[in-house]
């Protein structure tokens, strides 16, 4: 008898498990996101009946059958926590991040100009623990294996048009999300007037005006891509959304009595967030959890972030 198809090799093994638990935790997150969508119901159920108002008209047809259920569950919540725990659950992707610190791969798209190689440097230098890798021949699919295999949290793919740095892919591992960027008036440190020298201390993070659903799962999936800072470091790197754009800048500052002096360290640019995907970036066939519609009639009038 052929011994290796009794006893497949350690390598089927692995894709087995992968492909596991990969089903686990779609399962997990299609039960958890039916659970938040009948407490969001029972939420409003609730609300009408303490404000004596009419129950929504959506909600009248199983308003009896939620009634017996919040009467079971027992214990009243206050008005808008109906989904404070199942909501909470939501970016379960990263509910191990705070375990340890972040590892990240670096790399470009294929044949990088020297711009573009200059920009990953600079890139490096801006993310603790984060590694540098040529791309060569490499496909997409194999970097993907490679940081599941060396324990790599998150990839980063850096893309270019015409020698230009235009693209940020920030992808989670192992299983996802996926958060693809444009990038827009990128400025390297050598182009910024006074650039002072790069610290290496881990970084204070300032997010600002990503309130929304989406904005909130942006400043996810950004600020785990740094490990957390010690109280007294100096360095500080904002992520400030203006109309749906995000500017990068990074600084450090000095303190002389009681005044605060900020340098810019570099590099400079904005995002413009433009999908989120469910998978991993090898993945073509998952969901879109996000992705910006710019020529819809109400396109001007919206806002994402």
């Amino acid at each position: 008898r052929d011994q290796g198809l009794l006893h497949p090799g350690p390598a089927q093994d692995m894709l087995r498990r992968q492909a596991r638990e990969r089903r686990e935790y779609l399962q997990k997150r299609s039960a958890d996101a039916k659970e938040a969508s009948t407490a969001d119901r029972k939420r409003k159920i609730r609300d009408a009946v303490t404000a004596g108002k009419a129950v929504p008209s959506e909600l009248r047809a199983e308003a009896d059958d939620l009634m017996k259920e919040i009467e079971l569950d027992g214990v009243p919540r206050a008005a808008g926590a109906g989904t404070s725990d199942l909501t909470a659950d939501v970016d379960s992707e990263y509910a191990n991040a705070g375990v340890a610190d972040p590892r990240i791969l670096l790399t470009t798209s294929h044949d990088p100009s020297s711009k573009l190689v200059q920009f990953l440097k600079e890139m490096k230098l801006v993310f603790p623990n984060c590694e540098r890798m040529n791309r060569g021949g490499h496909t997409v699919k194999e970097i993907v294996e490679t940081c599941r295999t060396d324990g790599f949290t998150d990839l980063m793919v850096l893309q270019e048009h015409r020698g230009v740095p235009d693209g940020l892919v920030v992808t989670h591992m192992p299983y996802g999300p996926t958060a693809y960027f444009g990038l827009l008036n990128v400025r390297m440190r050598h182009d910024i007037e006074g650039a002072t020298n790069m610290s290496e201390a881990y970084p204070h993070l300032v997010l600002h005006n990503l309130s929304t659903k989406v904005g909130t799962r942006v400043a996810t999936i950004l600020k785990h891509l740094f490990p957390v800072p010690k109280p007294e470091s100096k360095r500080v790197i904002s992520l400030i959304n203006q109309a749906d754009l995000i500017a990068f800048r990074h600084h450090v500052y000095s303190r002389e009595k009681a005044d605060v002096h900020l340098f810019e360290v570099g590099p400079r640019f904005d995002l413009r967030l433009y999908q989120i995907k469910l998978g991993t970036i090898d993945q073509e066939e998952v969901e879109n959890e996000w992705v910006l519609r710019p020529y819809m009639n109400t396109a001007s009038k919206r806002r994402a972030l």
